[in-house]
């Protein structure tokens, strides 16, 4: 078989990456929409959401490899969400320059404004799937970020 002929399968899922791209896209829209509200984007969010989840105060470094972000971009919301007293940075006992990031109350209380936002309407989406294909879905994008993560699919 050629080489550089798609095969039935890499058609498929060049059709689901292109769907995902298109997606990605959308969701920003619809996530920076529902938390406008809030003076939030979707990428605010997103950074808030991933400092709520960590098990304990990250620097910025880590934060933007959980969320597989650019770190300058991270930096760049980070220090935003800083002026505007939603985090604050504090004294990291293993790195002197790389700060800690920590949710202040009022990080906490927006980023809880933003799930109640948040959970009436993906519920209400859900509701118009079956929750295997779900499922199925979410497998399927684990394991193609788990590929992509650990750089065994190479750019030529």
């Amino acid at each position: 078989m050629d080489a550089n002929r798609r095969t039935s399968p890499g058609d498929a899922l060049t059709d689901l990456v292109l769907d995902l791209f298109r997606v990605n896209n959308l969701l920003l829209s619809w996530g920076d929409r529902l938390v406008a509200p809030l003076g939030l984007t979707s990428a605010r969010w997103q950074i808030l959401g991933a400092i709520v989840a960590a098990d304990r105060p990250q620097p910025v470094a880590w934060l933007a490899r959980d969320l597989g972000a650019n770190r300058q971009n991270v930096q760049r919301i980070v220090n935003d969400l800083a002026k505007e007293g939603l985090v604050k940075f504090e004294a990291n006992p293993h790195h002197r320059r790389a700060q800690l990031v920590v949710l202040t109350d009022k990080g906490l209380r927006t980023y809880n404004a933003a799930i109640s936002l948040y959970e009436p309407q993906i519920n209400a989406l859900a509701d118009e799937f079956i929750l295997e294909d779900i499922l199925i879905v979410g497998r399927v994008m684990k394991a193609l970020r788990k590929r992509f993560e650990g750089d065994e699919v190479q750019a030529d």
